[in-house]
């Protein structure tokens, strides 16, 4: 399109704020930085109160009036040229797309997770990948409980999938989708959504020092600890060896950690941004053992951005962006005994993970930084937009 795209950013934020609220905050960053005029207009979880509440948002889930009225609301106010959607769950809904048909706006949607075909969002069950859902009945996700372990929330869910697949609501009414790997677009187009409307758009992080060359050592691991990013497969790991890791993050599992008792694990905890740099700076890789499919973690492009080469699960979109033996090494996700052998060989050879680390620089600067991310998002708005002249014959 002529011009610099007037956008409006729709976002439902969760109770605690997480990698989506940074995502969307260095896209605003990036795009008011290019001379975008940029309006975020956000509905929080906070407003969700007691037990009464709590059944009305489970049972509009799959559609919210209030959720339509809201969006229309907000774009006749502000007059976008471009509508930029990153979260509807639960309180905004899909409903917030039928708002923008109704207005002739474009309309982009980031998947940062499986939301929208997979109950939990997350490919995930008893510990390891699932895609029983994929192309087949959401409502699996009842009987297995996969929202939360909870029947009554996995039913909302199953609803919510089962009513925009039957109603095409990913074919007429979104015009361009951003997934943030090849491998998370393949998995969207196989439940069903346009192939020709799902782009590739990894996130990012602004420009940082590389530090490569700078003196390194040890493992890191920077993260929720929680069972799904494998942590007990790590700690187990750990159990073999004597190389120094240091742990930053909290969660379920930060009891785990903080008890293990080998004295080559040192739990941090919780760190602020400007912390976890600065580990990143003087780590001699990043470990991820996660064991299902990760959607893009900033972590790891921060990891990149410093020069710190990666272990990561062979898996999802990590084993995409982890190039092995280039910018990190892949393991076997959940295989304690593969994890053990790439860490000491990690630890052995530093001369070669330095070289990976240079390597993980150069990508950052080809693929991850604000400046390649900036071409990516313009590019995706010009074509959201031509989608909707062709459906409204403009």
């Amino acid at each position: 399109m002529d011009g610099k795209p007037k956008v409006l950013i729709l976002h439902n934020e969760y109770l605690q704020p997480g990698g989506e609220d940074l995502v969307l905050a260095n896209e605003r960053q990036l795009l008011e930085a290019h001379d975008h005029k940029v309006e975020v207009r956000t509905r929080s979880n906070t407003e969700i109160g007691g037990a009464f509440s709590k059944l009305k948002v489970a049972w509009q889930l799959p559609y919210s009036d209030e959720g339509r009225h809201w969006a229309a609301r907000q774009i006749a106010e502000v007059g976008p040229n471009v509508v930029h959607v990153h979260n509807t769950f639960p309180l905004l809904t899909p409903a917030v797309y039928d708002a923008c048909a109704d207005a002739g706006v474009p309309v982009v949607l980031t998947l940062h997770n499986y939301r929208y075909i997979c109950a939990n969002g997350l490919f995930l069950r008893d510990g390891g990948p699932c895609e029983d859902c994929l192309g087949a009945s959401p409502y699996q996700a009842v009987t297995h409980r996969c929202y939360r372990d909870s029947k009554l929330g996995s039913l909302s869910l199953a609803r919510l999938i089962a009513h925009h697949q039957k109603r095409g609501t990913w074919r007429s009414k979104v015009n361009r989708f951003v997934a943030l790997t090849e491998f998370a677009r393949s998995k969207f187009v196989a439940a069903g959504f346009p192939q020709e409307k799902v782009a590739v758009k990894p996130n990012f992080v602004a420009s940082t020092e590389a530090a490569v060359g700078a003196p390194r050592a040890g493992a890191l691991f920077v993260g929720r600890l929680a069972a799904e990013k494998g942590i007990a497969t790590m700690m187990q790991a750990w159990r073999s060896l004597d190389v120094p890791l240091r742990v930053l993050g909290d969660g379920p599992l930060a009891g785990l950690v903080k008890g293990f008792g080998n004295p080559a694990v040192e739990p941090l905890g919780w760190r602020s941004s400007d912390e976890v740099a600065d580990e990143m700076r003087r780590a001699g890789f990043l470990v991820m053992p996660s064991e299902w499919y990760e959607g893009f973690p900033l972590t790891l492009v921060e990891a990149f951005s410093r020069g710190l080469p990666v272990l990561a699960s062979g898996i999802g979109g990590m084993a995409e962006v982890v190039e092995d033996g280039v910018t990190g090494l892949h393991f076997a996700p959940g295989d304690v005994g593969d994890i053990v052998e790439k860490v000491a060989w990690a630890a052995g050879h530093p001369d070669e993970m330095r070289r990976m680390g240079e390597n993980a620089r150069r990508a950052y600067e080809r693929l991850y930084s604000a400046e390649a991310n900036y071409d990516m998002l313009q590019a995706i708005y010009d074509a959201a937009v031509e989608d909707r002249k062709l459906q409204t014959g403009g």
